[in-house]
């Protein structure tokens, strides 16, 4: 079956030099894109590959469709073939923005098909401390097939305008409190939230060390949240696809699976004026 949530950095280390484990380095900073990769160049777990966010775990933008588009199902495909990746493979996600982009990569690899994948807990802020092996140089890969069996699981904005006032659809936004009242935005064009939303700041989900609450802890907290609701009617959002798959991951961490992804999240949503906005503390 593999690892499918969480790989502890002990298990990752005592496999290093296991061919059937692939490890993928996600480290990306918004602000500076090429930053990532240029830590990635300076070291990396050993034998990491690198993911980029915008050219590997996202799309082509319009300028309508979100920052963070997911990619073609194919194109997708053929990167992770070009990293190593098929079936056979337990992959393990890395980063150093709190495992956001790592979770990213978790989502995408399950939209595949592909559940041998787990996150690193800890990331690379614990790898280092825990003084684990790392090294500068690039592995070379053996190019192989990645075969993408695609699943559901996401849903488009026509779905969320759709179901704005449905009762069985339960938008959870992971942004920050701030962003999700609208009393500031760093980074999209409009402050605000998706009427109706409810607020899982995606932080929440980690410890003081930066690694996941227990499954316990967490399955009670996302409970809360729904109030009795049903999994299958949640829908996750954040600013652009990305740091929403944090919730996605901790749900499954909690034993709660079945919600689903809105990809292009507040960044496609605040791109169309016409597209009702809400702000401020929820009724």
């Amino acid at each position: 079956m593999g690892l499918r949530t969480l790989v502890s950095t002990e298990v990752l280390a005592e496999h290093l030099s296991d061919p059937d484990w692939v490890v993928l380095d996600c480290r990306h900073e918004l602000t500076r894109p090429e930053a990532g990769h240029e830590a990635y160049a300076r070291s990396h777990v050993t034998g990491a590959r690198f993911m980029q966010l915008d050219s590997d775990l996202s799309g082509e933008k319009t300028g309508m469709n979100g920052r963070h588009p997911l990619p073609d199902p194919a194109v997708f495909a053929t990167t992770l073939g070009a990293a190593g990746i098929d079936e056979s493979k337990q992959v393990v996600a890395y980063d150093s923005q709190e495992n956001v982009n790592a979770s990213r990569l978790w989502w995408m690899l399950r939209w595949l098909g592909h559940d041998a994948v787990a996150v690193l807990d800890g990331g690379w802020r614990r790898w280092v401390e825990e003084e684990l092996p790392y090294s500068a140089e690039i592995p070379r890969p053996a190019p192989t097939t990645f075969l993408p069996r695609l699943r559901g699981g996401c849903v488009d904005v026509q779905f969320v305008l759709a179901h704005l006032n449905d009762p069985k659809i339960f938008v959870l936004d992971a942004r920050s409190p701030a962003r999700f009242r609208g009393e500031s935005e760093p980074i999209d064009p409009v402050a605000g939230r998706i009427p109706g939303s409810a607020n899982r700041f995606y932080r929440d989900n980690l410890d003081e060390q930066c690694c996941f609450k227990p499954a316990a802890q967490l399955r009670a907290e996302f409970e809360a949240i729904l109030s009795g609701r049903p999994v299958e009617q949640v829908v996750h959002s954040c600013g652009s696809g990305v740091s929403t798959c944090h919730n996605l991951l901790a749900m499954e961490i909690a034993g709660l699976s079945g919600s689903r992804l809105y990809p292009g999240s507040w960044s496609e949503w605040c791109a169309d004026p016409a597209r009702p906005i809400e702000r401020g503390a929820r009724g």
